[in-house]
């Protein structure tokens, strides 16, 4: 019984593993970089703004990067691959959410949300294909598959995400390298803040989930590290929805 356990552990440790995390400052990304690092990972956190937590930045390493200036992007990651000698996971948290009549939100939103993601997965994969190893994780949205109001970018952009995760899992298939999305549901974060204030929306958002809740980022852990581990070894272009039931329940 006991060697069984072992295994089990083993499935799903992280000791000695790599990984990257962008948008790590604080909400989704916060909570993955933090879960990866307990899980035995050595992480670099990259995001625009440091986090406060000091435990937090006592267990990874950080760097200010906006992730939409490529060349500081690879440059950061290949910084950290070269001194760490391999790369086994890069998480793309980064992302926001601009209103439809915010100037020029549209663009800036598919360039956080997208392309910056893209631009990532480009740097880490020259790495992985060598190493004949890796997992992506794209965090995409409920916006991926159902309608989203006032906010075009940010349903474009999270659906793009979504496809680009299925094209690059089949080009990077043969490499041993996997791509899969991570899709939360409602999170209480910074980003949705608005929304959870307002007594009416929360309500209303319980109400369309089976648990009745909205999820919070550590919520999201156990299915990062899964998906970062030997568990998920023959994974890859498939969503992992994390949403409370929202996408499942039916009409009442």
């Amino acid at each position: 019984m006991k060697s069984i356990q072992n295994a089990c552990l083993k499935m799903f440790s992280l000791e000695g593993r790599v990984a990257i995390v962008t948008g790590a400052s604080r909400g989704i990304g916060w909570a993955l970089a933090d879960g990866l690092a307990r899980s035995g990972s050595k992480v670099l956190a990259l995001a625009r703004s440091k986090a406060a937590d000091q435990c937090f930045l006592d267990l990874v390493e950080y760097q200010s990067c906006d992730v939409t200036n490529t060349e500081a992007l690879t440059h950061h990651i290949d910084t950290f691959v070269e001194n760490c000698g391999r790369i086994d996971v890069l998480i793309n948290a980064a992302g926001i959410s601009l209103p439809g009549d915010i100037q020029d939100g549209v663009e800036h939103t598919i360039k956080v949300n997208l392309i910056a993601p893209y631009r990532g997965i480009e740097a880490v994969a020259r790495h992985m294909r060598a190493a004949r190893s890796g997992s992506i994780i794209n965090v995409t949205s409920l916006a991926a598959f159902q309608g989203f109001p006032n906010n075009p970018g940010y349903a474009a952009a999270k659906g793009g995400l979504s496809q680009l995760t299925r094209a690059m899992a089949c080009d990077l298939g043969p490499f041993g390298v996997r791509v899969n999305n991570l899709v939360p549901g409602y999170i209480e974060t910074d980003m949705t803040a608005a929304s959870y204030k307002d007594q009416k929306i929360n309500e209303q958002r319980c109400r369309n989930t089976m648990l009745e809740r909205w999820g919070a980022p550590s919520d999201l852990v156990g299915a990062a590290v899964f998906l970062a581990s030997d568990a998920s070894s023959y994974m890859t272009g498939q969503d992992i929805v994390v949403d409370g039931g929202w996408l499942a329940k039916g009409l009442v």
